[in-house]
């Protein structure tokens, strides 16, 4: 299974979250965090904080990883390689200026204003909980549209 990375910025002081509408290629036209594919022989954190640099231009100077997700694709042709393990991390001190990319444009929401409804349907369920300090492990399966959940399985664990 594909195993990618997923990070999020968060200011704490001011209860915001950065995210990102992505311009093209998968999730095109939702809000999400920045992240992606693990080149090589890199380690999972060092594919978050080059995914980031590459997507927001920003540094990432301490990454903290709240969440493992698997997404299942049933109804998507195996070879498209929808199906994967997600690493979710937030990042709460950077270096740099987050800046647009070809990829990403990103925005600062408060807490209470996050767009769940122009984000993927997984986030509304575990995006909260991770807002509050929760470590999260689940597994999501998509129904035949790509986009609704068909079944999930989440819960909270002490380590990720």
């Amino acid at each position: 299974m594909k195993q990618t990375t997923l990070c999020t910025l968060v200011d704490g002081r001011e209860n915001k979250i950065l995210l990102g509408m992505k311009k093209q290629g998968f999730g095109q036209g939702k809000y999400n965090g920045f992240g992606g594919k693990i080149k090589n022989a890199e380690s999972l954190e060092q594919a978050a904080i080059r995914e980031l640099y590459e997507e927001l231009g920003v540094q990432a100077e301490e990454i903290r990883k709240v969440a493992e997700f698997t997404f299942l694709f049933p109804h998507v042709p195996k070879i498209k390689r929808w199906d994967q393990t997600v690493h979710v991390f937030l990042v709460e001190k950077w270096k740099g200026k987050p800046k647009e990319s070809r990829e990403m444009k990103p925005e600062w929401f408060s807490f209470q204003e996050i767009p769940y409804g122009r984000m993927w349907q997984d986030d509304r369920h575990w995006l909260p909980l991770v807002l509050e300090g929760k470590k999260i492990r689940a597994r999501f399966v998509f129904g035949e549209d790509g986009e609704s959940i068909k079944s999930m399985e989440l819960k909270q664990v002490k380590k990720i």
